[in-house]
């Protein structure tokens, strides 16, 4: 099968040999060591890798301060001074050096901690410099940390806007500093002609978005002239960004929409006895419309490629299950992925237990079902005499065989790369449909670039019955009155988790924490008068499980945890949430958390305890979680506070691997790409028309360096 996002009807074009393709080492300045120092630390292998190594900010270097009056609000500073008393102390780690600069007005000191030998040999003292960098206050007096610092001399230039470009301390500390950046990319443009660097726009989109040609405004972004200038660049090289991944997956959508699928014509009695006896409560409206959703798609004759959408609680799972009975309905098979054996256990036990009346044979598949139990499995999925199959990443290798998969149900894909969810698409000779679900409320903007290709469907609504959780913000000093309240709800008959914080890089630090913060919940409730259970991430999976299954069933009253509860627990009559150091966590993880209770009919509560100080950007995700409920609104702060990277994992996966654009920042600039694509695509869905190969060509690049190539 040839890749998704290839231009079947074009074949490649060969570009000729660029300068831009030129070893860095070759650039002068440059040289064998910096060579491999670039290419380590920040991936600059050639001329064009130097070229697109966009600053970030900008100052404006006309300026020159006199040290006795520096502005104290002032961030960056550049000043002018006699270099004196340098002297190198410590040792090791803690080597540094320091001198001071003076001007008439007075004096500051200038401090390395980093490549100190090296720059004690390059400075001599009472010769006038140049300097700039970041102001900082110490004992009440101003000094700045590694500053640029050049000789003054009359080929000295002093610059109007100056570039900052990213830049490492290994870096730094080898003596490439942001001035050697903007020296080298100097050098870059005398050697680099603007015909060097390709137009891959078509003229009548530049014309169309009022954007400068793509040679100047790659100049401009790095040596702006003007604050216009500037912008103008900067804008035009987002737009490209925002395009190009717009337009890879608007291709992608372009083949769902040709590519054949199993056609799903029948509802049959598999479906309409579940839904008629055995459903374990009413359907929402929302679940009701996304079914309908399903059921269309199914029956185009096309691949369905759906994702599902639903907060914590909602009833995907229930969705989930009956479009795979409607799978066995038409005598296909079906499976469900997990990105964790937790998980896949969950939901293996949730689908058989609704299943349990019907008698349909439910497998669950993971890594560590060996022997004698995974030959059987594996020949009842490859002889159709398994219907349902759950499991996790376990389901895509090689060895498993399906007689005739139907459906590919995929649970938190943002945990799966886009390779492992196209694998399970070469499961039959005509790919199964996919539904994609999670319970990560996706912010749209983020929807549209990480899932472009999916259709999506919401489920917006709770199961009846459900009242909305009450959340509350508590500090340490208030301990004794939350405590007192759990008593009073495990008195109504109620439960309660205490959720600790866990983090892997400190697990046993995390660990001893949870000890001690479980010897305190037995001071508060001692165990004569009330049943404690505690479940952790070193517990052996039997003892896990026992304990959490004496919280199921309501022998214990107080399930002390760290957050492997997180997801896929379901105890109705629990109705406190009580979250230690909420400040360690996340908005994601504390709306995920909070969603264990609520899910009976009584009131339930969050309760997010943190420490007496905590910082601004904690006490803002605590005033979030406070004022709502809804988890596309919490995605949507999530966003703004944290980035894509860092929500999603996806800062080094080339999905989100944007220079400039910022799809939080840049909503308009995504929509306006979005619409573009769609019409470009529309007019030539190959871009096989003479003023497109440029672009196809550039196109074909970035999906061998990112995960479009890996669509097959």
């Amino acid at each position: 099968m040839l890749p998704y996002f290839c231009f079947n009807q074009i074949q490649d074009i060969s570009s000729s040999p660029s300068i831009l393709d030129s070893p860095i080492e070759y650039l002068k300045g440059v040289g064998p060591q910096r060579g491999e120092l670039l290419r380590s630390e920040l991936e600059i292998s050639t001329f064009e890798d130097l070229l697109y190594h966009y600053p970030y900010r900008y100052f404006d270097r006309t300026q020159l301060s006199r040290i006795g009056h520096i502005d104290p609000g002032a961030e960056y500073i550049q000043v002018v001074g006699t270099l004196i008393n340098i002297f190198e102390e410590g040792f090791g780690a803690k080597q540094r050096l320091t001198a001071t600069l003076y001007d008439e007005t007075g004096k500051i000191e200038l401090i390395w901690f980093k490549g100190a030998s090296w720059m004690k040999k390059a400075l001599k003292e009472n010769e006038r410099y140049i300097i700039f960098g970041k102001v900082a206050l110490f004992n009440g007096q101003y000094n700045i940390p590694h500053p640029e610092i050049e000789p003054l001399n009359s080929e000295t230039a002093i610059a109007g806007m100056q570039p900052v470009y990213p830049t490492t301390e290994k870096l730094r500390a080898r003596g490439i500093t942001n001035r050697s950046f903007a020296k080298l990319t100097q050098v870059l443009f005398e050697k680099v002609k603007a015909s060097d660097i390709p137009e891959i726009l078509p003229a009548n989109i530049l014309q169309q978005y009022k954007l400068c040609n793509r040679a100047q405004a790659i100049r401009w972004v790095h040596f702006p002239d003007s604050e216009e200038h500037r912008s103008a660049a900067v804008h035009r090289l987002k737009w490209e960004e925002l395009f190009a991944s717009q337009l890879m997956i608007a291709r992608v959508r372009q083949q769902h929409t040709i590519q054949r699928g199993l056609r799903f014509d029948t509802v049959g009695d598999h479906f309409n006895n579940f839904f008629k006896e055995h459903l374990p409560f009413e359907l929402t409206g929302a679940q009701k419309r996304v079914l309908k959703e399903i059921r269309h798609d199914t029956a185009t004759g096309k691949q369905m490629n759906r994702l599902l959408q639903g907060d914590v609680g909602s009833g995907k799972t229930i969705v989930a299950v009956m479009a795979m009975l409607l799978a066995m309905d038409n005598g296909y098979q079906a499976c469900m992925m997990a990105p964790t054996e937790i998980l896949a256990q969950q939901h293996y036990e949730s689908v058989s237990k609704l299943l349990a009346k019907m008698q349909i044979p439910v497998a669950l598949l993971t890594g560590s079902i060996k022997g004698k139990e995974r030959k059987e499995i594996l020949k009842g999925l490859a002889d159709g005499t398994i219907p349902i199959a759950v499991g996790t990443h376990a389901l895509i290798e090689d060895s498993v065989q399906f007689r005739n998969l139907g459906l590919a149900v995929i649970d938190e894909q943002h945990r799966f790369g886009v390779g492992q969810r196209a694998r399970l698409w070469s499961k039959n000779e005509t790919p199964p449909h996919v539904l994609v679900m999670t319970a990560t409320p996706i912010p749209r903007t983020l929807a549209m670039t990480l899932y472009g290709d999916l259709d999506v469907s919401v489920i917006d609504e709770l199961p009846p019955g459900r009242q909305e959780i009450k959340t509350v913000h508590r500090h340490e000093s208030h301990r004794s009155r939350v405590m007192e309240f759990i008593k009073k709800e495990i008195h109504k008959g109620r439960q309660a988790y205490i959720v600790y914080p866990l983090i892997e890089e400190s697990e046993k630090m995390d660990y001893e924490s949870l000890m001690q913060g479980y010897e305190q919940v037995k001071i508060w409730f001692p165990e004569d008068k009330y049943r404690i259970a505690m479940v952790h991430g070193r517990q052996d999976a039997a003892l896990k499980e026992r304990n959490m299954q004496r919280f199921v069933s309501g022998e214990a009253q107080i399930l002390v945890a760290t957050t492997v509860i997180e997801v896929g627990v379901n105890v109705p009559n629990a109705t406190v949430m009580l979250v230690e150091s909420a400040e360690r966590f996340g908005l994601s993880q504390l709306h995920q958390l909070r969603g264990r209770v609520g899910r009976g009919g009584e009131q339930s509560y969050c309760i997010l305890l943190t420490g007496n100080k905590v910082s601004k950007e904690s006490i803002q995700r605590m005033q979030i979680m406070v004022s709502t409920t809804d988890g596309f609104v919490i995605a949507e702060q999530d966003l703004a506070m944290r980035g894509p990277g860092d929500m999603y994992g996806t800062k080094q996966s080339g999905v989100l691997k944007f220079k400039l654009a910022d799809i939080v920042m840049d909503v308009a600039l995504l929509e306006q790409t979005r619409n573009a694509a769609t019409q470009l695509l529309t007019l030539d869905p190959a871009l096989s028309q003479p003023q497109h190969q440029a672009l196809k060509h550039s196109l074909l690049e970035k999906s061998h360096q990112s995960h479009w190539s890996k669509i097959s």
